[in-house]
């Protein structure tokens, strides 16, 4: 069994990236421990570079992201959700994003995020909307992060989940989701 964190960047708390999230997380739920997250309400300041959590091995500041960083270490999975803002991830995602390089802050350890699964979910106003450069942001971050990152595979071989406008009515969208799940049991079962 699996701990399945599903994050939506979203600034609304319902909306179309939070209803993907919550659809890929309720496909999961049945075999797996799952958590889901809105940033549309948390208090992440941004990162101030001030280096302290190099030599602290945490970040000082006191906000919100302090109980994101328990459901990070705590998840084996972690699924980021966004709305494409200008081609890109959401500003309250790459602030959240920002903040996880203290989960490497010794360098001579292994990443705390190291070999888990990182997989995305971006949601635009239509089909080729700016979903593939919102996921390859998530990509990038999983990447840094040492993560395993998967796509939504065959039939498609997305670049993650992509959903257009309306994600409840979004067929497409729907199956790039269901893809990526079916992805995450694949990996996470290879790993049993």
């Amino acid at each position: 069994m699996a701990k399945i964190l599903g994050i939506s960047g979203s600034p609304k708390e319902k909306g179309n990236t939070a209803f993907s999230v919550q659809y890929a997380l309720s496909l999961l739920k049945e075999n797996h421990e799952t958590s889901y997250v809105s940033l549309a309400d948390k208090n992440i300041l941004p990162c101030k570079a001030c280096g302290a959590c190099s030599e602290a091995g945490k970040c000082p500041m006191k906000d919100d992201m302090q109980e994101l960083y328990k459901l990070l270490r705590w998840c084996d999975v972690l699924i980021l959700g966004s709305p494409v803002f200008m081609g890109m991830i959401s500003g309250q995602l790459k602030v959240m994003m920002d903040r996880c390089v203290v989960l490497p802050p010794d360098y001579s350890k292994p990443y705390e995020m190291e070999g888990k699964i990182g997989c995305g979910i971006a949601c635009g106003w239509f089909r080729n909307g700016g979903q593939e450069g919102t996921l390859e942001n998530m990509h990038t971050f999983f990447l840094q992060q040492n993560m395993v990152v998967i796509n939504d595979g065959s039939p498609y071989s997305h670049v993650g989940a992509a959903v257009v406008e309306d994600a409840e009515k979004d067929e497409l969208g729907l199956q790039t989701i269901e893809g990526t799940v079916r992805n995450i049991e694949k990996e996470f079962g290879r790993r049993k």
